[in-house]
């Protein structure tokens, strides 16, 4: 009994990860899974489900940080490791949260221009000023509110959609045999890295210290990202790519073209509420990416990084507004959505080194468990290996201003990772020579 009187006091006081999953439950998570569905039918399921775990597994990382050090991400790394680390982790999740509010954006304005008849640069101006004066005005409790009222209406407009598509239950529990049809592991790539992203991984230790959670909570903490990337997520994600794997059969379709595809095939509830999704999931993503760049911003420059501070809300109102524009990049969305994934891998691996690099430092007091930093090495791994896929795809394509500076990016942290490595590998063995006692 009083386990359960635990767990419905950790359901009323959950919510920095569920801002973390609202990200991840955006139109770019949502591309990938429509185009997995759509192209190779339910034999990606088993990389949906992995998609989950893996997300929960990089948000408890973060999660670990954020509590035993009660200090942002890009503070510890400056105590720690150095100016030059820091703002080099400042640079990287500017540059990939910066990119992605500029498409998401794009995303948001063409749905609402769909479901309403106005012009998509209308919607941009209007969202804009929303974020801006929503945002700046009340801060992380409006966004924590927000994330888990949008994110549970995600999830359920996307569960009812199951109920009007036929699904083939036999063809779905045969695609968690991992197996990988020819030419789906960019699409592979793709699902897994929205639920791996940069942003949601740096971000973590704001909202922790927003919310006013220290070492205390650490059990809330673990239930938080459990029922939001675990559960909410997961759900979500496997909601959305049965419905493609059930009656989409072109992998071209775009997120918005997706929902009016399915009109014609299975009514036009299931169109609607496919559309309601897709919104929601653009709305929340956008308030949640929002506050990223500010947070690791005021952090370095040793602001506050609530909205008492003055210069903080600044910065979350001057990232609102420069949003707007991305409502004028016209053309297909999901080319877009998988460019963000893709700038977001490169980033990813760099953010999930520093983490585990820190949580077996002196910056954190309390061990990490061998299980926990062999999952952690083996989250560097993938996101590794698709970065590097992305740069070599990149190369072979040809380089052109835009994706040589993406290379070029993607060099400096490659070898900034090697860097902390051998760092790592310095100090411990300087402690074991330490250990060894003189002979006699």
């Amino acid at each position: 009994m009083a386990s359960i009187a635990r767990l419905r006091g950790y359901a009323g006081e959950m919510g920095p990860s569920w801002v973390a999953g609202a990200i991840a439950a955006g139109p770019a998570t949502m591309a990938s899974l429509i185009t997995g569905g759509a192209a190779y039918g339910y034999d990606l399921l088993w990389v949906v489900v992995l998609s989950a775990f893996a997300g929960a597994l990089a948000q408890y990382l973060a999660m670990r940080l954020g509590l035993l050090t009660e200090s942002g991400i890009v503070s510890v790394v400056e105590s720690h490791l150095g100016e030059w680390w820091a703002w080099l982790l400042v640079a990287d999740v500017v540059v990939a949260a910066g990119v992605a509010q500029l498409v998401i954006m794009n995303t948001l304005a063409s749905v609402s221009a769909t479901i309403t008849g106005t012009d998509a640069w209308i919607w941009g101006l209007v969202w804009a000023i929303v974020l801006a004066l929503g945002l700046a005005g009340q801060g992380y409790g409006l966004l924590e509110s927000a994330a888990k009222l949008i994110v549970a209406t995600v999830v359920v407009a996307f569960v009812v959609s199951l109920f009007v598509v036929p699904v083939d239950p036999g063809a779905a529990v045969g695609g968690l045999v991992p197996s990988l049809p020819g030419g789906g592991a960019l699409v592979a790539a793709g699902i897994l890295g929205g639920a791996v992203h940069i942003s949601l991984i740096t971000m973590h230790s704001y909202t922790m210290r927003a919310k006013g959670w220290t070492d205390r909570e650490y059990g809330l903490a673990t239930f938080d990202i459990g029922a939001s990337m675990l559960v909410a997520f997961g759900i979500y994600s496997v909601a959305i790519f049965l419905v493609a794997a059930s009656v989409l059969s072109d992998p071209d379709l775009t997120t918005v073209g997706a929902a009016q595809a399915l009109g014609p095939l299975v009514g036009e509830n299931a169109r609607w509420l496919f559309l309601l999704g897709l919104g929601g999931a653009a709305v929340s993503t956008l308030g949640g990416n929002t506050i990223v760049p500010p947070f690791v911003l005021a952090d370095k420059l040793g602001w506050g990084t609530t909205v008492e501070d003055p210069r903080y809300r600044g910065l979350l109102a001057a990232v609102a507004l420069l949003s707007a524009p991305g409502a004028a990049i016209g053309g297909q969305v999901i080319g877009q959505l998988v460019l963000v994934l893709a700038l977001g891998t490169v980033g990813t691996p760099f953010a999930i080194a520093l983490v585990i690099y820190l949580l077996n430092s002196p910056a954190v007091s309390r061990p990490t468990a061998t299980a926990t930093n062999v999952g952690g090495l083996a989250l560097l791994s993938v996101s590794g290996a698709l970065a590097a896929n992305f740069l070599r795809e990149q190369i072979a394509a040809g380089l052109g201003p835009l994706s040589g500076a993406v290379l070029a990016f993607g060099i400096v942290l490659a070898l900034a990772m090697v860097v902390l490595l051998a760092k790592y590998a310095r100090e411990q063995f300087r402690t074991e020579d330490a250990t060894v006692e003189p002979a006699d």
